[in-house]
């Protein structure tokens, strides 16, 4: 009880992704740990220096182990920070059992726990003992610090440090046995607090959904300058990040919020945006706006979906006045015609799904009107 590790767990989207540099390396990381080893964790009074080569070292073994049981399919970027309280040798096991817990509360569905156990050796050449869970002096004075993460089915990740020429196979094998006693007794420890992830992630955390639109609704989406996506965010109090599949080429949406009342608006958004009508069939639509040459309509089924009503297209008697027939917010139904070869765009008629007046004739009326315009 002498090593004591707080770990907490942060949860972002791939905007917060860890960003690797390096000449043999680049790409992101989507997830990451930190340890930090303040100098009151061993009760020195010392400044806060940067982070040392040790710190480096002991997060990156505790990020090796726990990484193995992060799932595939996660929608966060998860950050794992370790402050190590007090230390009397393995800082870096506690910070992985520590971080095995904070997962698991978080509700990030890992595939197992994650326990770690820090192996000691003392020897004369001739005689040997190994020693599970050392302490700091243990580690000072002895031959080997041999570190060793996994779960109830395996090793994750191990680390070996020793101040001897080498190790026989017979020392080898006694502490990876010794090891997976002492890990299987963390572990059930661990399952005695939390014995699986839990369902959903916390009340005052994130929620994040991903949803794929086709490339093409990507720029309207965005909007001109970011415009459209950032007064989204605003109405919505929601984090939205877009990214292109390189394989598919279809655009991921990552809707990041608290609240899944905003989150849902956006999910309307995003369905009222990529709404596709089908030729021939019949939909419901809203007047928004009446002008000289017919009504700017929307789809009730998809908000901010809009297509033009052309005046022809209202009724089948000649209509002179659009606003004489229909007047903004009128509900009624309209039947899909896809694109005009002519102008190229949508069409759409309410005329048809009304019944012809007594006496109609499509060439008289047709040969009537070019002889107006005439």
């Amino acid at each position: 009880g002498e090593t004591q590790a707080l770990a907490t767990v942060t949860l972002g989207t791939t905007r917060e992704a860890n960003i690797i540099d390096l000449p043999t390396n680049q790409g992101e990381e989507s997830f990451y740990l930190h340890y930090n080893f303040p100098p009151f964790s061993t009760g020195e009074a010392r400044p806060l220096r940067g982070t040392s080569r040790r710190e480096i070292g002991h997060g990156n073994l505790a990020q090796r182990a726990l990484k193995k049981v992060i799932p595939n399919n996660c929608p966060y970027t998860v950050r794992i920070v370790s402050e190590i309280l007090e230390s009397n040798g393995s800082s870096s096991m506690a910070t992985v059992c520590a971080g095995s817990l904070a997962l698991m509360d978080a509700g990030i569905q890992i595939s197992d726990a994650v326990s770690g156990i820090a192996m000691g050796l003392i020897s004369d050449g001739k005689r040997f003992a190994v020693l599970s869970d050392i302490l700091g002096d243990e580690d000072h004075l002895g031959d080997m610090d041999f570190k060793v993460t996994g779960t109830s089915k395996g090793i994750t990740a191990c680390q070996m440090d020793i101040k001897i020429k080498g190790l026989s196979y017979e020392i080898l094998t006694k502490a990876l046995m010794q090891a997976h006693k002492g890990r299987l007794h963390i572990l059930k420890k661990i399952e005695e607090t939390i014995a699986k992830p839990n369902n959903n992630v916390k009340n005052h955390a994130p929620k994040i959904i991903v949803e794929r639109i086709p490339n093409e609704f990507i720029g309207p989406f965005i909007g001109t300058g970011g415009k459209a996506i950032q007064e989204l965010q605003k109405e919505t109090s929601t984090t939205i990040v877009i990214n292109e599949d390189p394989l598919t080429e279809e655009g991921i949406v990552e809707i990041l919020g608290v609240s899944q009342e905003g989150i849902d608006k956006v999910l309307v958004r995003i369905e009222a945006l990529t709404f596709k009508p089908k030729y021939g069939e019949i939909y419901e639509v809203q007047v928004i706006k009446v002008l000289d040459f017919g009504a700017v309509v929307e789809y009730t089924e998809a908000p901010g979906n809009e297509v033009l009503l052309h005046i022809s297209e209202i009724a089948w008697e000649r209509t002179e006045n659009v606003s004489d027939v229909l007047k903004m917010g009128d509900v009624f139904d309209v039947k899909y015609f896809g694109i005009d070869k002519k102008t190229r765009k949508e069409k759409v008629s309410r005329k048809v799904l009304l019944e012809k007046p007594k006496g109609y004739d499509d060439k008289k009326r047709n040969f009537r009107e070019k002889s107006e315009k005439k």
